[in-house]
């Protein structure tokens, strides 16, 4: 080589030097070296040849750049600078493992730039060169949930046990040929840096692939966004949805202003059914990217599955994009239940709108709060206030930012948040817990405070309050007659309330008035089949009229739900031996536990003259009323044992219809001690029974 051309080299090669200097300076806590062996440095051109050595022994080395790195092939102290030279200009550039003999399948031919030659080992040399490097690199990409964004590109060595000699390290140092089994095992990965990096350097595993930004190296993944949304999206190709969104975190902390993070983060959380929090992110993804599609067909479908049919549109249909079909065919089909919910809402059709609730829940509504609401409200009207307890509590729970975070959907004309606080009050206020009513009622109002049905409720609500509350004083004082009065006032304001019922039933049994109590009872009891304190005061009730198979009858229910009380079992065992007692009574007084036909009128004289109550049914078996009644009059035999029950078919005894000039059918007489004291045509059940009733006391 002539003097020229070694001059020529020389601020080449400084500035290689001072390079990797200045690495070593910024950035040794991000390279993990591994262990080598500092030799000294004789020639003052080259860094990479050793003093007394050469770097090849013969013209076939240089022509074939990937023999093995352990050792060189003879001694040339004394090389040719034409030697050199060729050798620098057949260079290749390729990668080869130390030892093998082979050429990686990989490779890639760069041409040198005059004044950056340098010379080659038996090792592949990783040299800076500028801008490029010469290495042989495999590159991945990798798509992000949405595959909408590009992945990190990471450059990996052919083998993980690289070890090339004469090259310079980050810290300006050569490594050793023939060291491998000294060094760490680590696989070695090649970056494809910035600023004092460059291209090329190889670095241990678990360091990032990426290029950093700022002048910084990205030594590990926590500083390349790009490399953690790809770390992220294999993540949740995996299903590991709580890591993938742990990686997307750390993207959107580095680089906060990336849709497509924001959107893969939705992607996650949606994974993991936290939906309202998606759509925060959607909806910030969509502001830094107006035109992101992605983003507005997740928000979308997120939408959809919340049961807000005008923001799905919004976004299905939002300028300068087809929309989707099939989330097209899905909105219109959600529309379309919603409307006929709202129509059924309006004229009372509970039925029907739980079956539309129903369609709209299976057609992918299946998060909607507000639509779970609606069945909830049609079965409360509907008077069953079990189901529509267990539906209410079957709302999905969604966080506060989701409503904060978008334009507030509606149904019914209330906001949707409002409108299932609402029923949520109202069926905690069927059920007695009034305290809780009242919160949820006053929290509806501060969100949708111009709606006057939100108004109503709370309203209601309150003078339900007030009125159990003023009851529940007066009765305590013994003001029983004041404190129904305040307990009706409750159902005035809501006419299901079981436990006002139930209340004003307690007051008419402390006054004596038993039917009543029964009454309130049994209204209580068809909104809450199972309200064990309406039992418990019906049985009672029943126990003061003498009715005695009523009260046995609810005597056993409660024994069934209530197995460890030892009054309800006292009570049962009381009620029957009362009604075992008054059985043979009745059987030794001439009554029958059946209705007895009459077809003369001989036998109709003699019954009419019994002691006690008895009640004449005349009937034809051709009459439709007379055999819907007939089977309640077997009911009213059996549950007053001590009035006599007689039928007459007026078709077969028809002297004794005119006897008793009977017109029409049914006709019921009442006899008391052989005196006529009523007669009733065609009476309703409740009638009739409260005539028995009164003659009977």
């Amino acid at each position: 080589m002539s003097h020229s051309r070694r001059l020529s080299l020389e601020p080449a090669i400084d500035s290689i030097t001072g390079r990797f200097r200045d690495l070593k300076r910024h950035d040794d806590d991000v390279v993990n070296k591994p262990d080598f062996r500092e030799l000294d440095l004789g020639s003052p051109v080259s860094s990479l040849m050793p003093r007394g050595s050469a770097s090849s022994s013969s013209s076939s080395a240089a022509a074939t750049p990937t023999s093995s790195s352990g050792s060189s092939s003879g001694s040339a102290a004394s090389a040719k600078p034409s030697v050199m030279a060729k050798r620098f200009e057949s260079h290749s550039g390729e990668i080869s493992s130390p030892g093998s003999g082979t050429t990686p399948t990989t490779t890639t031919t760069r041409n040198l730039k005059p004044g950056h030659r340098r010379s080659s080992s038996t090792g592949t040399p990783l040299i800076f060169s500028g801008s490029s490097y010469f290495t042989s690199a495999t590159t991945t990409s990798h798509t992000s949930p949405q595959g909408g964004g590009s992945g990190a590109t990471s450059a990996v060595s052919s083998s993980p046990s690289v070890l090339p000699a004469g090259n310079i390290c980050p810290s300006g140092r050569i490594l050793k040929t023939g060291m491998s089994s000294r060094t760490s095992t680590r696989t070695e990965t090649l970056c494809t840096g910035t600023g004092n990096y460059g291209h090329g350097n190889v670095v241990r595993s678990g360091s990032g692939g990426g290029g950093g930004g700022g002048g910084k190296a990205a030594g590990n993944n926590g500083d390349n966004p790009e490399e953690l949304k790809r770390l992220g999206n294999d993540m949740y190709r995996r299903g590991k949805f709580s890591e993938a969104l742990s990686l997307y975190d750390r993207a959107i902390s580095i680089s906060p202003e990336n849709a497509a993070y924001r959107s893969n983060r939705a992607a996650a959380l949606t994974a993991l059914r936290r939906l309202g929090e998606a759509v925060k992110e959607c909806l910030e993804a969509v502001r830094l990217d107006p035109s992101y599609s992605r983003a507005h067909q997740r928000l979308a479908s997120l939408y959809l599955r919340l049961g807000e049919a005008e923001n799905a549109r919004r976004h299905i249909c939002f300028p300068g994009q087809c929309p989707d079909q099939a989330d097209l065919q899905r909105l219109q089909t959600l529309e379309k239940h919603l409307r006929r919910c709202s129509e059924a809402r309006k004229i009372g059709d509970w039925n029907t709108a739980i079956k539309e609730t129903d369609a709209a829940i299976a057609n992918g509504a299946d998060s909607s709060p507000q639509l779970v609401a609606c069945k909830a409200e049609a079965f409360l009207r509907l008077n069953q206030i079990e189901d529509s307890d267990f539906c209410i509590s079957c709302v999905p729970r969604l966080d506060r930012h989701h409503y904060q975070s978008q334009l507030q959907a509606k149904l019914f004309g209330m906001v949707a948040e409002a409108y299932v606080l609402c029923i949520q009050a109202q069926v905690d206020m069927a059920l007695g817990r009034f305290e809780n009513a009242v919160v949820k009622a006053e929290r509806a109002v501060m969100i949708d405070q111009t709606n006057p049905e939100v108004t109503s409720v709370l309203n209601n609500v309150k003078m339900v309050v007030r009125a159990r509350t003023c009851g529940n004083e007066l009765f305590s004082t013994g003001r029983f007659s004041e404190a129904s009065v305040a307990y009706g006032d409750g159902l005035k304001h809501d006419g299901s309330n079981s436990v006002l019922y139930c209340n004003r039933a307690a007051c008419w049994y402390k006054l004596g008035l038993w039917e009543k109590s029964v009454e309130d009872c049994n209204h209580a009891l068809k909104i809450q089949p199972s309200y064990i304190k309406a039992l418990l005061r019906r049985a009672a009730s029943y126990g003061k009229l003498g009715r005695w198979e009523d009260a046995v009858r609810d005597y056993e229910f409660l024994r069934r739900e209530l197995p460890g009380d030892s009054e309800v079992a006292e009570s049962l065992e009381r009620a029957k031996t009362v009604l075992m007692n008054r059985s043979q009574e009745s059987k030794s007084l001439g009554f029958n536990n059946e209705v007895e036909a009459v077809s003369t009128l001989d036998k109709f004289k003699s019954s009419v003259s019994l002691p006690g109550v008895s009640v004449f049914h005349f009937k034809s078996s051709s009459n439709r009323q007379c055999e819907e009644i007939s089977p309640f009059i077997n009911t009213l035999c059996l549950r007053y044992p001590l009035v006599h029950f007689f039928k007459v078919d007026v078709e077969e005894s028809m002297v004794l219809a005119k006897a008793e000039s009977i017109r029409k059918v049914p006709t019921f007489k009442m006899y008391k001690n052989g005196d006529k004291v009523k007669e009733m045509v065609c009476p309703s059940h409740q009638f009739l029974e409260d005539s028995i009733k009164h003659f009977l006391l």
